[in-house]
């Protein structure tokens, strides 16, 4: 698939902007503080209905206006499919071939990214969090059930931390009431975490062979899913949830005096290992990257296999931040199947025949102008 089509209006410093691309590689230069990134922002916008950058939507408005629309028109094997997102300060509407998407569950996975920038390489050295984000927004991609269900648990989450905290405070402890919260997310965490197994297990299945090849096979890249509660990835449902009810009976007198849920996906983890050591503590800068760039990569094949089409890759000011070893294999990998944005300060530097026949782009002042 690939964006044919990007029309935005008052988005971060764009009063209006209507562009058409083709399939192949875009490369965006300009300066800092021009617009590069929003470029590329916007369209990761458009798939996801949430930023990479914010979680403030309002930022996504430009300054002084009531809303942000971000319209995109996305050709795909068989037809071409109209999409369109308006931001405001009231919440999002969302319109897949101009039907309205009464949640935006329903709206994810139309369009698929995968962005790259150089806070990814958080992925494998920052904290559990970025992590937890990852592994949700790519599995939402491909699964609206799993964004349904993982919405419907940080709700069920959000109701049992106020009623601890309410219990906490007036020192009282209402067994049965919390039972019924602890039911309600119980049920949801296991779909949860078994959804996450079976997602890291794939993801894994693609990101060894790629790391394998980026290293000349001196390197093997394994991951490895861990859940707050201790099952395994070949447990069924039931097993699962039988795990985490075991778990929250144990903890139930320390959930009372910190008057918080401590337990369940919004405390599981992602660990990298190469060649069996764990590449977040014991891993060199290089291996970090290589293990951030094999990820992102099985990402693109992932999809690829799910949905039968390759989702738009979007690389922000990242070729920068790898050798050009790393750069070679990430733009071989590409050549020909993907459509790509990459933003940059300058093509110094990036010495590769992929780039030969790039479409080159200039920003400045919230202009996007059209240089070769």
């Amino acid at each position: 698939m690939y964006i044919k089509k990007l029309i935005l209006n008052n988005y971060r410093n764009y009063e209006h902007l209507e562009v058409d691309f083709d399939d192949k590689i875009h490369v965006i230069k300009g300066e800092n503080a021009q617009g590069k990134t929003n470029v590329m922002e916007s369209i990761y916008v458009l798939a996801m209905a949430k930023s990479h950058r914010t979680s403030q939507d309002k930022e996504l408005i430009r300054w002084e206006q009531e809303y942000a629309k971000i319209e995109g028109s996305i050709q795909k094997k068989h037809a071409s499919l109209p999409m369109k997102l308006v931001i405001s300060k009231k919440g999002k509407k969302a319109k897949v071939n101009h039907i309205e998407q009464s949640k935006l569950s329903r709206y994810v996975g139309h369009m698929n990214v995968v962005m790259f920038a150089p806070e990814d390489l958080n992925i494998v050295k920052g904290n559990p969090q970025i992590r937890r984000r990852f592994i949700d927004m790519e599995i939402g991609q491909v699964s609206p059930v799993y964004l349904h269900t993982l919405s419907q648990y940080q709700k069920a989450l959000s109701q049992r931390n106020h009623f601890l905290k309410m219990q906490k405070l007036s020192k009282a402890k209402d067994n049965v009431m919390l039972d019924v919260y602890t039911e309600q997310l119980v049920t949801l965490a296991a779909q949860i975490i078994q959804k996450r197994f079976e997602f890291i297990r794939l993801l894994e299945s693609w990101a060894g062979p790629i790391h394998s090849g980026i290293t000349s096979g001196k390197e093997k890249l394994t991951l490895r899913y861990r859940p707050s509660v201790h099952v395994s990835e070949n447990e069924q449902l039931s097993k699962i949830i039988e795990g985490l009810q075991e778990k929250f009976a144990k903890i139930r007198d320390n959930e009372w005096e910190r008057g918080v849920t401590l337990t369940g996906p919004h405390r599981d983890d992602l660990e990298f290992y190469v060649n069996d050591k764990n590449v977040q503590t014991y891993g060199s800068q290089g291996q970090q990257r290589t293990t951030a760039l094999s990820v992102k990569l099985a990402e693109i094949e992932l999809i690829h296999k799910e949905i039968g089409e390759y989702p738009i890759l979007l690389l922000d000011d990242v070729l920068s931040e790898l050798d050009d070893h790393r750069q070679s294999h990430l733009l071989n990998t590409i050549q020909g199947k993907v459509q790509t944005f990459v933003t940059t300060t300058s093509t110094e530097g990036i010495d590769h025949e992929v780039l030969d026949d790039a479409t080159i782009w200039y920003v400045e002042s919230g202009t996007l102008t059209q240089i070769s």
